[in-house]
């Protein structure tokens, strides 16, 4: 019961990175963000269904959290571009199991997905 206990008294970890990931589209972002850096409208065209307006608010989040960073290049017009930080990369793990469990689940084949193709 003490372990019980435990985690009713400190931060529970798997509710921390909920907190924090649990958004709908910001673990959809992330994935997009594996292959690269992206520029908004990049993002935009990679996620149908996304509004503007959530993408920025997940992207604040996102790079609130120290998960995602905000380049912004002094050029006419201005540039903006996401990338993972290495806080962002250390979720590669916790993504490459949801992918495998969801293919499990799915029982299809395996899509290409920009998560595995980094080393781990």
């Amino acid at each position: 019961m003490a372990d019980s206990l435990d985690c009713l008294t400190f931060q529970c970890p798997i509710q921390h990175v909920l907190d924090m990931l649990g958004s709908k589209w910001s673990i959809v972002i992330l994935r997009e963000l594996w292959s690269g850096d992206r520029r908004t409208h990049e993002l935009l065209s990679a996620l149908p269904g996304i509004s503007s307006k959530t993408l920025t608010i997940r992207l604040r989040n996102l790079e609130e959290h120290g998960i995602v960073e905000r380049r912004v290049y002094a050029e006419v017009p201005p540039r903006v571009e996401y990338t993972l930080t290495d806080k962002g990369r250390e979720l590669q793990p916790v993504l490459n199991a949801l992918h495998q469990v969801g293919e499990q689940w799915l029982e299809q084949e395996s899509c290409v997905c920009p998560v595995q193709q980094l080393p781990t």
